[in-house]
């Protein structure tokens, strides 16, 4: 990876690899029987920031990139401490993380698995990076978690939804804070029946990726149980920014509900499409045609304007949130940058934390240290209510929102209204729930 594309925040780690050539993992120290990858020798310890800095989820990685730098300023003692002081976890002095200053290094994801993977290995064996986290893709997730684990660090995933993350494609040191395309099903599909009854028939517009094919089984068999039936399911690029030739056969299928498994700039551009061919003003089986987006942002609602007016989806969190945790971070991010945050930055925000906690807990940076510290982790105080990093395959459970778009916002920023709190018990399944089997967890792996 070139050295444009890779940003450094503070010092070069003292043992970093940063010539020519193949680069081998900072450090194997010998000094004791434990040693792991990366194992900081000096006075810092550097995380490693994936994010997507160009491409359809480049909103997405803008905040998820003004959050880590928060989430650091507040572990080195900086600012008013945000959710630090809500965190019902107390293991977290304001000292760093051990008693060592966080630095860390950026990359961009590009929303591409390949240049994720290059960056995040550049950032490990260049860098020094004890921990990576971020990114705005579940096949960018995906494809770095695997690379955490083969290479010895602990992967804070970002924001991914596919089901695979923590189900066929789980790993050992892998761990994930957003919720997924199952939970999303599970919190729609009973408002999906009381706004528009049990008598409906979708067609789904799906990205073809692993998040899309996930996301859309999993609406597909929540609306399905409810009565509605799935005339068709169309695949689309994820490079795709121009969807007009996947809305017109719309008109002719039947349907009346749009289902929308784009994110990000996908997503605005295909709700702009399928506002222009005027569906929101059909009448189809005696009944107002209808859009939902699964899976949406505030920053995707302002990119879609007006158009997300009543649409309703699934979010993670949202800054209107009245806990004592949300309004501590929504005053820290909005003192910092002059606006509230993003799911995306609360998502990277929180898992920032719970991973220098996780280190504090567990005494050590070593990456089986801080897997068992997460495992079975309860806590509370970080927004989305009580919370559970589930041991049987790192997958978070909390509380999760239903929201539709304003139809009267106040501002640019108050675009969405939470419709329904859905409590993690109604979006928990199984460890062995067919949309998340094939796949095994594995051992911890240290590097060394």
């Amino acid at each position: 990876m070139s050295k444009t594309n890779l940003t450094r925040r503070g010092v070069l780690k003292s043992g970093a690899v940063a010539g020519a050539g193949v680069a081998l993992p900072t450090i194997f120290t010998a000094q004791s029987a434990a040693a792991y990858t990366n194992e900081p020798t000096g006075g810092s310890v550097t995380l490693g920031f994936n994010v997507p800095q160009t491409g359809p989820y480049a909103d997405e990685g803008a905040d998820e990139l003004r959050a880590y730098e928060l989430a650091v300023e507040h572990l080195n003692g900086g600012g008013d401490g945000g959710m630090m002081n809500t965190f019902s976890s107390k293991a977290l002095k304001g000292n760093g993380i051990l008693g060592k200053k966080v630095e860390y290094v950026t990359g961009d994801t590009q929303t591409k698995s390949d240049a994720a993977r290059a960056s995040a290995k550049s950032m490990i064996e260049k860098d020094g990076a004890v921990m990576i986290t971020g990114g705005s893709s579940s096949g960018v997730a995906i494809a770095v978690q695997g690379l955490c684990q083969e290479a010895g660090v602990i992967f804070m995933a970002g924001l991914t939804h596919s089901n695979d993350t923590t189900g066929k494609d789980k790993k050992a040191n892998g761990f994930r804070h957003f919720f997924n395309g199952y939970m999303s099903g599970a919190a729609l599909a009973p408002v999906l029946k009381g706004l528009y009854g049990d008598d409906r028939k979708a067609y789904h517009l799906t990205a073809d990726y692993t998040w899309g094919w996930t996301q859309q089984e999993s609406i597909a068999a929540a609306t399905e149980a409810l009565g509605w039936e799935t005339v068709n399911n169309v695949l689309t690029p994820l490079a795709a920014t121009d969807f007009s030739s996947y809305i017109a056969p719309v008109l002719n299928s039947g349907a009346d509900v749009l289902v929308l498994n784009h994110y990000g700039g996908n997503m605005v551009n295909s709700l702009t499409n399928a506002v222009q061919f005027g569906l929101r003003e059909k009448i189809v089986n005696n009944k107002d045609f209808e859009i939902v987006v699964p899976l949406f942002s505030r920053l995707m609602a302002r990119g879609a304007g007006a158009n997300i007016k009543n649409i309703v989806g699934s979010t993670n969190w949202h800054w209107s949130l009245q806990d004592e945790g949300s309004q501590a971070f929504v005053r820290s991010f909005g003192t910092k940058y002059g606006f509230p945050p993003s799911q995306a930055a609360h998502t990277c925000y929180v898992q920032t934390l719970l991973y220098a906690d996780a280190c504090e807990r567990a005494g050590t940076f070593n990456p089986c240290g801080v897997a068992e510290a997460l495992e079975g982790f309860e806590f509370d105080g970080m927004g989305n209510g009580k919370t559970l990093y589930r041991a049987e395959d790192h997958q978070c459970f909390k509380d999760v929102l239903v929201v539709k778009g304003k139809e009267n916002p106040t501002s640019e920023f108050d675009l969405l209204e939470v419709v329904e709190v859905t409590p993690a018990s109604q979006v928990t399944y199984s460890p062995d729930h067919p949309m998340f089997a094939g796949g095994q967890l594995g051992s911890c792996n240290p590097g060394a």
